[in-house]
């Protein structure tokens, strides 16, 4: 969940740089604010790459304490 906020996070900063090098000429800032974002898009990336591994053990440690639960 921390990347997935940190990465959001991120896009919203690297958009508003992006913004304000827009409106003041700076294309240093803007593609700074640009660059920010891609890295938030792969940071919420990782992040929810890891909720899904994170389910698949959860699913995975379910079905084994069921196969492995005397009925």
């Amino acid at each position: 969940m921390k990347d997935k906020t940190e990465g959001k996070f991120d896009q919203a900063k690297g958009k508003v740089k992006e913004e304000f090098g827009e409106a003041v000429g700076d294309r240093s800032t803007e593609w700074s604010g640009k660059a920010e974002q891609a890295k938030g898009k792969v940071k919420e990336g990782i992040g929810n790459v890891k909720d899904g591994v994170d389910d698949v053990g959860d699913e995975v440690a379910e079905e084994k304490h069921r196969t492995e639960t005397p009925r």
